[in-house]
């Protein structure tokens, strides 16, 4: 073999391996299946880890009784009352306990304690190698929608969206039923019921019916993971998304950036959760609702549309199982969703 062709034939393998790796790393999750975890039986252990904002002991207990109440144990992580200003801990302690929490075959689950912010600032050096190969559900919502959207764009592995520690009330018996109702469905999820779900009838709705993996989670958070290794893929899926905290001239512009990428393109279906808007400030009205701002994005695409959805920071905030089969239809009479998987 000519040598001079050798050798720029190896330059050019070692020039494209790790673009080749990227490749096989981005597409591994494509198709129309994700991996679904083992679902819990009584004695599992779900680990509790706060890889976001700062929790203490105290506050979680009424999620760690609760939860005991339904036949599993727990484990504790070493996050849950350590602090470094809003976060759980240094992004150092955050991640090892993360880290340890992925890694531990005994622990079946991993509760997130709440939300806030920090889960970007540690996703890029979590080793997912052992979960990979065991994969355990990983809950929460808000924050941990960065999570979730890395779950599905590398390793098509399915987790759930829904309330965490935070959320649990102190007093069970005194609880509002709404407030238990979708505790409730936490445990659900994490036994493999099948959740089906409905929102009442909403004249924004558009009719259909659509069947597809189920993706989604925080608009904000979504918008800003766009062209990084956590990017969310939505083509062929139902999307779900909501927000809170945020201006309508905010919101807007989030989903001008989600139509302008393309996520709003190809779905086979679109939730729209609870959106908390900020007011507008006084003589700077935005002048659109929120129903206006999603159909604006929207009316080309002819796929189902659901508003008013009971997921979102709010207390009627069900447990969606992200990375599952679901089936959404929307009715004149009202909107549903059932998880297949």
């Amino acid at each position: 073999m000519n040598r001079k062709h050798f050798l720029s034939s190896i330059i050019a393998s070692t020039t494209l391996l790790p673009a080749l790796k990227s490749l096989a790393k981005s597409t591994e999750n494509e198709g129309s299946s994700f991996k679904i975890p083992p679902y819990l039986k009584p004695g599992d252990i779900i680990g509790i880890t706060s890889p976001a904002g700062y929790i203490t002991l105290e506050q979680i207990q009424p999620s760690v009784l609760q939860i005991q109440n339904w036949g599993f144990n727990i484990k504790i992580g070493d996050t849950i009352g350590k602090r470094d200003f809003t976060y759980g801990g240094t992004d150092d302690e955050r991640l090892k306990d993360f880290q340890q929490m992925l890694d531990d075959p005994k622990v079946n689950a991993i509760m997130c304690a709440r939300g806030g912010y920090g889960f970007v600032r540690i996703i890029d050096k979590l080793d997912f190698a052992a979960f990979r190969k065991n994969p355990k559900w990983i809950i929460g919502f808000s924050d941990i929608t960065v999570l979730h959207c890395h779950l599905a764009k590398n390793y098509g592995i399915a987790s759930i969206h829904s309330k965490m520690c935070n959320s649990f009330p102190d007093d069970w018996s005194k609880a509002e039923p709404i407030q238990v109702e979708t505790i409730l469905s936490v445990k659900n999820a994490l036994v493999g019921q099948q959740l089906n779900y409905s929102a009442l009838a909403n004249l924004n709705n558009k009719l259909g019916r659509a069947e597809g993996i189920l993706v989604g989670g925080n608009l904000s958070i979504i918008e800003t993971l766009a062209g990084s290794d956590s990017d969310l893929d939505t083509k062929g899926k139902i999307l779900f998304i909501e927000d809170t905290g945020e201006y309508l001239y905010s919101i807007d512009r989030m989903l001008w950036n989600l139509k302008r990428s393309g996520k709003l393109k190809n779905l086979k279906g679109l939730i729209i959760g609870g959106f908390k808007v900020k007011p507008d400030d006084i003589g700077e009205e935005f002048g659109k609702t929120i129903y206006e701002i999603v159909l604006e994005k929207v009316r080309e695409y002819n796929y189902p549309i659901a508003f008013d959805f009971p997921v979102g920071h709010q207390r009627n905030n069900f447990a969606l199982k992200c990375g599952a089969h679901h089936i959404l239809e929307v009715l004149q009479t009202g909107s549903t969703l059932k998880s297949m998987s």
